[in-house]
């Protein structure tokens, strides 16, 4: 709803007059309204302009990873054909990891840092294939001590669907993510897997 107000110009002749309120000329129309402001972009400490992160809208990073032995172990995702890393964390809290296993079972789950053929920031080469460590809260308590980001040992996945999991916070900004995967069903599996940023 848009609603105008009047209020005399302060150099307008009536004014000069004396006269507090006239009807005729020397009138500024004031607009006043509610008007929605959408901010998609911020500069940052070194003026750079940045645009607003926002979470993966589709699944990204697929990997198809075919007749994995019990006891093997893949590392997803890969480099993207450009060369680029598809799991930069930079602006993203949480992570979704979905798996689609052939053979249902057990897998063993560890985020990791990924491969030295790509640069943590302006650093190479890294620590490649390292389980990330860090400090973090748990039940709203501090850690003093480094200890490890995400690694689940024994979580049973049922075959031939997507088994999406959630983590939250804990990989945060990690700019170059990798997961290490191991079979652990018990028999020859084909694992897909695929990935989703959360602001």
């Amino acid at each position: 709803m848009v609603r105008n107000r009047k209020g005399l110009a302060p150099w307008s002749l009536a004014r000069e007059a004396g006269i507090e309120s006239a009807t005729v000329d020397g009138t500024i129309e004031i607009p006043q309204y509610v008007q929605p402001v959408l901010y998609t972009v911020f500069v940052d400490e070194k003026v750079d302009w940045k645009g607003a992160k926002s979470s993966d809208k589709d699944f990204i990073a697929f990997g198809t990873f075919p007749a994995i032995a019990n006891g093997g172990t893949i590392l997803t995702p890969g480099v993207n054909p450009d060369g680029t890393w598809p799991l930069d964390m930079t602006g993203y809290s949480n992570i979704l990891i979905a798996i689609k296993p052939s053979n249902g079972g057990n897998v063993a789950l560890k985020a990791i840092m990924g491969p030295d053929s790509n640069s943590f920031a302006n650093l190479n080469p890294v620590d490649a294939a390292v389980v990330l460590k860090g400090i973090f809260q748990q039940d709203g308590v501090a850690s003093t001590t480094l200890g490890t980001l995400f690694q689940d040992n024994a979580e049973s996945l049922t075959a031939d669907v997507w088994n999406i999991f959630w983590i939250q916070g804990r990989l945060a900004d990690q700019k170059l993510l990798q997961f290490s995967v191991t079979n652990n069903s018990g028999d020859i599996s084909t694992i897909e897997t695929a990935f989703m940023r959360i602001v």
